[in-house]
Formats: structure tokens, sequence, C-alpha cells
């Protein structure tokens, strides 16, 4: 999967473009993640990505970088072998593109606004 385009609030996955958060996987993009807290992450919306099984988990936090990760959700995912890398989400995008080569088993969990 190929990330071409982000600004904020969209962004084109392999031609196709969303205007709501995103979760990437493998072959598949999950739209319209929501979060129970909005600008912080909870265990409740890693599901779908534990799912997915990944080595490496790269967290968009948002345009201005506003959704927080806490400790406890990064020790969490830690605890599981999962590698996790949280940025501003144009940052996060293009540490994808660059990671996708070399790791099969890469998701990024992005939020488009703030």
């Amino acid at each position: 999967m190929r990330i071409s385009d982000y600004t904020f609030g969209k962004i084109t996955i392999d031609g196709k473009t969303y205007h709501s958060d995103v979760i990437i996987s493998s072959n598949t993009v999950k739209d319209n993640w929501w979060r129970k807290q909005g600008h912080n992450l909870a265990i409740e919306d890693l599901q779908d990505i534990l799912k997915a099984d990944p080595e490496i988990l790269i967290i968009g936090s948002g345009y201005y970088g506003r959704m927080q990760v806490p400790v406890a959700i990064r020790d969490y995912l830690n605890g599981k072998g999962i590698q996790i890398e949280v940025a501003e989400t144009t940052e996060a995008v293009k540490r994808f593109n660059h990671l996708q080569k070399e790791c099969a088993r890469l998701v990024a969990a992005l939020h488009l606004t703030c």
C-alpha cells in the first residue's frame, strides 16, 4: 500500500481518498477509525490493530500532533513485542512509505486532523 498524499483531514492510499482516520495493514485500509476518548488513545482503540499482528506500529498523532499516546499504551504494545513509532501524521506517512519495503507486518494508525 502506498500513501500518495496527506493533508489535514484527507489521505490518499493506493489512489483512493479517505476523509476519516484510518488503520492501514498489509493490503487493507479500515477507515472511520474512531477512538473511545478522541485525542487520547485507549486500549479499546487497538483491537483492529492487534488483529493485524504488527511487528511495527506507526501512529500518526494528527496534523498538529494533538492525539496523545499514553505511556501505559506504549508499555502494553511493547509488552506484546510491537515496536511503536509515534509522530505527527505528516511524518508518520513518510515513515510508513519508507518502512513498508522493509517490514511485511507493518501497520499504521493515522489520525488525520488536529
